[in-house]
């Protein structure tokens, strides 16, 4: 015992006993689990955590068995595995290989997950029509992402590879834990409400379902899907889906391929620009040379014909116009000439004068007053006598 005691073991040998001991006492298990952070590899293994509400397992199962499945396994599903407890030394921790997988339903998270999606499609927060166009050149981004993570320096490093000229505002949060959705509804909202970028980038790297948890959070996809400013997601890697990039004017797979999408390289650029310029000038030589073509049909004197006869109807339109003018106005002259003839003769007609014409006379007193009466007048008094034609004065004798 006290040699036990004392003997100095090494990491080898504590992990070989454990390993034996693990492998010798369940040399076939069946276990029930969710899956997450499901990861098939290019050579064909799956990759995977059996987890409940208390703990979890990684697990793996090889190429082999991986083909023999009749269903796809991924995220959130629940699966009764049939494998074996090993012990990898290099790693020093313990999982199952499953020999064959049976799908049981989906698991919890994936279930909260479908629901929440479903109430949120219905009050219409991923309809298509709502989505903002991606500015196709913007000059500055709001990134919002965790400021140490390896999405960061994937996007920094194409764009700067692509178009160093992009500026990138970084509005460092949470993208993993309790704390993870209220920092990320905030930098949201600081973005739209200081005019930070003519986009965001929402990224984080890869992970399980429930690393990718808060950006399923409904707050957070009713803050990307109020957001006045455009929003890319590039959310883990390409298989993996949160519920804020159903809410996004626009989806990348990854990080990296979120940034590729907002950073037009700036040798696209130019070459855009070159090709634009030729493709106008060719356009230009073309149009002249088409307009050269038809000047050279026309000689001096075909253009002067062409202008007479342009102008020549015109000018007879003109003469005809200004005959029709001419007599109108000569046939209102007269018409109105006759009505001031019969005006006159009619006011003639009233005028004390053509009375005198008749052979009346008008008396007047020495003050130039008309006399009706004898009664104004008296023996020797002067009076005036109109005629037709001239005048007498005259003095009263007498009066009846």
């Amino acid at each position: 015992m006290f040699e036990l005691e004392n003997h100095v073991y090494s990491v080898s040998e504590v992990t070989a006993s454990i390993k034996m001991l693990l492998e010798s006492q369940f040399p076939q298990i069946l276990m029930e689990g969710e899956i997450s952070n499901y990861r098939p590899s290019s050579a064909g293994h799956c990759y995977f955590t059996l987890k409940d509400a208390g703990a979890m397992i990684q697990a793996v199962l090889f190429r082999g068995d991986a083909a023999r499945l009749a269903f796809r396994p991924k995220d959130g599903m629940k699966v009764k595995a049939v494998g074996r407890i090993s012990v990898y030394p290099q790693r020093g921790n313990y999982q199952i290989i499953c020999s064959s997988l049976e799908e049981q339903g989906k698991g919890s998270i994936l279930e909260m997950l479908e629901e929440r999606k479903r109430r949120l499609a219905a009050e219409g927060l991923f309809d298509s029509r709502y989505k903002k166009e991606i500015p196709p050149y913007p000059e500055k981004v709001a990134v919002i992402t965790s400021p140490t993570g390896a999405a960061l320096r994937d996007i920094l490093q194409v764009t700067r590879r692509r178009n160093s000229s992009l500026h990138i505002r970084i509005l460092p949060c949470a993208v993993q834990g309790s704390e993870a959705a209220p920092q990320i509804v905030k930098m949201i909202e600081t973005a739209n409400r200081q005019n930070l970028g003519d986009l965001i980038i929402l990224a984080r790297g890869g992970g399980s379902i429930e690393d990718l948890l808060p950006f399923s959070e409904e707050s957070v996809v009713r803050a990307v899907s109020s957001s006045y400013l455009p929003v890319i997601t590039g959310i883990g890697h390409e298989i993996d889906f949160a519920l804020a990039d159903f809410a996004a004017d626009l989806r990348a797979p990854t990080p990296s391929a979120a940034a590729e999408l907002v950073c037009s390289s700036s040798t696209e650029i130019s070459g855009s620009i070159e090709t634009a310029r030729r493709e106008m000038l060719t356009a230009l030589r073309s149009r002249l040379t088409l307009y050269r073509e038809k000047l050279k049909a026309f000689s001096a004197q075909e253009i002067a014909l062409h202008f007479r006869r342009f102008l020549e109807p015109r000018m007879l339109r003109i003469d005809d116009l200004k005959e029709s003018m001419s007599s109108d106005l000569k046939i209102l002259i007269e018409r109105k000439r006759h009505e001031i003839a019969l005006i006159k003769k009619e006011l003639e007609g009233q005028s004390p004068l053509a009375v005198l014409e008749r052979g009346y006379s008008i008396v007047t007193d020495k003050e130039g007053q008309t006399l009706r009466s004898t009664d104004l007048i008296f023996p020797g008094d002067k009076i005036n006598i109109r005629f037709s034609e001239g005048k007498v004065s005259a003095v009263v004798e007498d009066k009846e």
